[in-house]
């Protein structure tokens, strides 16, 4: 049952990095419904999830990721280039969450991780969708974007670290207010997530170094990491066609069916 939760948390994780639907809402939920089996898969094995979705991002985003990588010696310049230009906004974008999540990620993984919390940000994220499909312009990319505005979708990014917000939705939502189209925004959070990854996968795994693997936990990590990767590389691939011509509108109102769920089911407990 074990390797059956982890190989569900990975392909829940895959799928939802990339959808603006919340993974922590979405692997909280599996993990009540999972039980024992679930919940002794932790917050360790939610990184190694992400790491899963990292590897998924830097598969599809390989050439941007090269080109940015390459244009490195010049983020300092004055007038950069698309590449150079994008690793700034990027590096610039990623700061926020790195803050936060150094003075409030404990505090966040205390008293926040509850199905109740990641319902009501489930609710208040689909009704932003909603606000923002109707005043966004949708007519930039990421080549266009501000120093400022990176750090607005930065700010967007750290928000999300509460379960329920969604971080490709928070992000998303804000570069569409910024005037980005559908598909520009998400391109632009995706890259922009794999630095926090990075950084969160390696404060957790300090964590777990010290604490040590109980025997068989490799495996498990294994399993939900390559899961987590195989389903996000196609979640990238077709969420992105998606959006080249459909609204976040079937998204919002999916949160709000979850949400309204997870409410019926905590008040019939």
């Amino acid at each position: 049952m074990g390797v059956l939760a982890a190989i569900l948390l990975g392909a829940v994780q895959g799928v939802t990095e990339f959808l603006p639907v919340s993974s922590s809402a979405h692997l909280i939920l599996v993990r009540q419904l999972f039980g024992k089996d679930a919940a002794q898969l932790g917050m360790a094995f939610d990184v190694a999830c992400h790491v899963g979705t990292l590897f998924a991002v830097a598969a599809y985003f390989r050439h941007d990721l090269i080109e940015m990588a390459a244009a490195l010696p010049g983020v300092f310049s004055h007038d950069p280039d698309g590449p150079t230009r994008r690793l700034r906004l990027v590096a610039i974008g990623t700061v926020p969450a790195i803050i936060l999540g150094l003075l409030l990620a404990g505090g966040i993984e205390d008293r926040l991780r509850t199905p109740l919390v990641a319902s009501a940000m489930l609710a208040l994220g689909a009704l932003l969708f909603f606000w923002v499909e109707r005043v966004g312009s949708r007519k930039r990319d990421d080549t266009t974007l501000t120093v400022g505005e990176g750090v607005a979708i930065g700010v967007a990014q750290a928000v999300a670290l509460v379960p329920g917000v969604s971080r490709s939705g928070a992000t998303i939502t804000m570069g569409m207010f910024l005037g980005m189209t559908r598909e520009s925004a998400a391109r632009f959070s995706f890259v922009l997530g794999a630095p926090a990854i990075v950084a969160a996968a390696g404060h957790e795994g300090l964590h777990l170094m010290k604490a040590g693997m109980a025997p068989g936990d490799a495996t498990i990590f294994l399993l939900g990491m390559g899961t987590s990767a195989v389903v996000g590389y196609a979640a990238i691939k077709y969420f992105l066609r998606y959006l080249t011509s459909h609204s976040l509108a079937a998204f919002a109102w999916y949160r709000l069916v979850i949400a309204a769920i997870v409410v019926g089911w905590w008040l019939a407990n």
